[in-house]
């Protein structure tokens, strides 16, 4: 697919800029120009800059719109930026900007089309220009699916690049040198005699100039920052207790208030009495909200109080009545009548079962709360012709849209102010505490309303992980897998999710099967189908989505198809690789982890697993020991594709991070329901990886690819199945279904 000219142009100012005379940078690439003030000034086929990077007398604030929820987003930015830019991290101040179309995330059509068009070439790469296109026009502006990085490798640089080059030339208007004569350095324009001026001293000329355009970005060789180990931006302030987070805003007059919600998913508010409510100190009002009350107080902690003294009769939930209904649901979609998608079909499956020796296994996934450290809360003011909201969120234009309707004003009305977020995991791409903070605050207009979720009303009304099932069937013959056939079946995320934004989602929905259909293993007889279960618990992203119930699906499957074999897993799984660049990832593990095919020695067992998740190929490889107190994790080896390295240090941590997520929830997760009623509604009954059971965990990041990918998701998926296959070679227990908490016991 041919690519689309980039062309610098100035943006609209921002803020304060206009005033004190100064310009904005970014750079925006796009086909159709959006209909605003900037853009209809463009013509057909030119792409604008948006701001990235603003100056004024102040200095210089570098705009990193893809949110930070612990993962480092907006260093990465910020880095990105700066490296073309040539400012020092520590000089720049850090803004995420507001909610704007032009901030669309260019990297999220790349998984839709590979879903779409499973071979990589022309097709895919076209379809890959089209979703992007529509993504495009909806102005998606989306933190997740781990493409803060690859949204951002080009296009961060490009627009420091272009601002870099722009300051350059007013700087040679002013001294009278040859743009070719100056350089820059830590935010000064420097001529041949030394003078410098700083960039804030040529903002006023640069707001008047058009800035320079089709600037070549720098060779790495050149890099400052990028490919070398950096001190993130907010680690000072994290590692001092002074970060602030959504949780922590206060504005003057701010009032708190808490909910009273059903404790069934989808019940329904009755009738309620409030009067005990009413009479306890701090208290000021109690209101009507989607899903049940509010009780407004003069601090957190009473409105919670005041909260549980509400009486409320509540309607049932539509929810299955147990958990063995929701079981059922998911074995009755085995059907073609709720076949969602089958885009593997290798080979002739069904003449193969008849041939070899056959393997089946059914699989099970529970529901997952996501329960982030930082429970969810926002801060919304609402006056008659303006409203300002204060939140750690992922969609800042969906809330924007969503608060819009509830104040009765346009959306350009709505200003939010997205906040430092303290874990999210997928959590904070729903908006429901921003909606019940926006209907207390139009019926308070004037006084800022802050609303608070405590950790029961957050894991109770969590839209958690999907549940998920799936069954195996395969054979063996002559010592190698022969066939693979894994059908999975699950309710729709995407429905689920698009469909409380009001959005309708036609098609087959991809996390189905995602995790599992792109595998790069080439198996002659190779099938892969979805099916889609009726809606059950309503649902959401959660860390690794499709991909973190299918890559134990998958890896489990295949291991037990080259256990039948009596292959090596690490070996048959490298004779299969289809991928260059997955073959390179299985070697690297097992170069790191010394895999040899041999026993560790009595009741140790290692196992090995990789899936292909967001465009990376991640293998683990995960030791454990069956101790007389249980099982021991001892340690865990990780390698990943990703093309570029940006951070070693924040990929690393990212890396652990995830093998952490992921080993804790395999080991003793789950969310159950009873009447629609969350069972687990603290960290005492969804009690994660404990600090004296966490592994050394060692990471290597590979650079062999082109296309450069995100971390923060791909660790998750090959953990757990990981760690099955290593218990089962230490203690010959055969896992199937997470927690495995269920079927055996882990030291503490």
């Amino acid at each position: 697919m041919g690519k689309v000219k980039t062309i610098a142009r100035r943006s609209f100012l921002i803020g304060s800029a206009a005033v004190l005379g100064g310009v904005a940078f970014g750079v925006w690439r796009a086909k159709t120009p959006y209909t605003n003030p900037l853009l209809k000034r463009l013509g057909e086929g030119e792409a604008a800059l948006t701001p990235y990077v603003k100056i004024d007398a102040s200095g210089v604030t570098l705009i990193t719109p893809r949110a930070d929820k612990g993962q480092g987003a907006y260093h990465v930015q910020a880095a990105l930026i700066a490296e073309e830019l040539d400012v020092t991290l520590e000089a720049v101040k850090i803004d995420p900007g507001p909610p704007d179309r032009a901030y669309w995330n260019t990297a999220l059509a790349a998984e839709a089309a590979e879903f779409n068009a499973p071979e990589e070439g022309f097709v895919q790469d076209a379809l890959t220009g089209v979703l992007g296109s529509v993504m495009k026009f909806v102005g998606l502006q989306i933190t997740g699916g781990s493409t803060t990085v690859p949204d951002g490798f080009i296009k961060l640089r490009a627009a420091g690049a272009s601002a870099r080059e722009t300051l350059k030339l007013a700087a040679a208007e002013q001294l009278g040198v040859a743009v070719g004569d100056l350089r820059t350095e830590a935010g000064q324009v420097i001529a041949p005699d030394g003078t410098a001026l700083r960039y804030e001293e040529l903002a006023e000329a640069v707001a008047g100039m058009e800035p320079v355009q089709d600037v070549a970005l720098r060779d790495p060789s050149e890099w400052r920052y990028l490919g070398k180990p950096m001190q993130r931006v907010d680690i000072l302030a994290k590692s001092t207790g002074t970060q602030a987070y959504g949780i922590d805003f206060e504005i003057e007059g701010m009032v708190y208030a808490a909910l009273k919600l059903a404790p069934a998913q989808g019940g329904g508010l009755v009738s309620y009495d409030a009067s005990a409510a009413l009479e306890m100190r701090g208290v000021s009002g109690v209101y009507d909200v989607s899903g049940g009350v509010a009780v407004v107080a003069d601090n957190t902690w009473r409105a919670f109080q005041a909260a549980e003294a509400v009486e409320a009769e509540w309607s049932a939930s539509d929810m299955p009545a147990n958990m063995a209904e929701h079981w059922a649901a998911l074995e009755a979609s085995f059907v073609p009548s709720h076949q969602d998608s089958r885009v593997r079909d290798d080979g002739d499956v069904d003449t193969a079962m008849l041939e070899g020796e056959a393997v089946t296994a059914d699989y099970r996934a529970p529901y997952l709360a996501h329960a982030p450290l930082e429970p969810v809360s926002a801060t919304v003011l609402v006056s008659d012709a303006r409203v300002d909201v204060w939140t750690g969120t992922q969609i800042p234009r969906f809330v924007q849209a969503t608060v819009a309707k509830i104040a009765g004003l346009d959306a350009d009305a709505v200003h939010v102010h997205v906040l430092m977020m303290g874990g999210s995991f997928g959590h904070r791409l729903e908006d429901d505490v921003v909606r019940q903070a926006a209907e207390v605050a139009v019926q308070m207009r004037g006084v800022p309303v802050k609303l608070t979720y405590s950790r029961e009303t957050d894991m109770a009304h969590d839209y958690t992980r999907q549940i998920a099932a799936a069954k195996m069937r395969g054979t063996v013959k002559d010592g190698r897998v022969q066939a693979y056939d894994l059908s999975i079946a699950m309710p729709s995320v995407i429905v689920s999710q698009m469909g409380r934004q009001g959005l309708g989602v036609p098609g087959p929905d991809s996390q189905i099967v995602a995790g599992a259909f792109e595998q790069p293993f080439a198996i002659p007889h190779h099938r892969v189908t979805g099916y889609r279960a009726d809606p059950l618990a309503p649902v959401s992203s959660w860390r690794s989505v499709g991909a973190s119930t299918n890559g134990f699906f998958y890896n489990l499957g295949l291991e037990e198809l080259i256990e039948a074999a009596g292959a090596d897993p690490l070996e048959e799984r490298l004779r299969l690789a289809s991928d260059p660049l997955a073959r390179k990832v299985l070697e690297a593990v097992g170069e790191m982890s010394d895999w040899d095919g041999v026993s560790l020695g009595p009741r140790r067992g290692r196992g090995v697993a990789m899936t292909r998740s967001f465009g990376v190929h991640c293998a683990e490889v995960v030791e454990v020991t069956d101790t007389d107190d249980g099982i021991r994790i001892d340690k865990v080896y990780v390698a990943a594709e990703v093309g570029r390295v940006l951070d070693p240090v924040n990929f690393e941590n990212q890396v652990q991070g995830g093998v952490v997520w992921a080993l804790g929830h395999a080991m003793n997760c789950e969310i159950t329901y009873e009447g629609g009623v969350a069972e687990q509604l603290n960290f005492d009954s969804f009690d994660g990886m404990r600090m004296s059971q966490c592994p050394e965990i060692v990471v290597r990041g590979l650079e062999n690819g082109e296309a450069v990918r995100g971390v923060g998701e791909p660790p998750v998926p090959p953990a757990a199945p990981a760690l099955a296959a290593a218990i089962y070679a230490a203690t010959g227990v055969r896992l199937r279904e997470m927690p495995f908490s269920k079927f055996v016991r882990f030291a503490s």
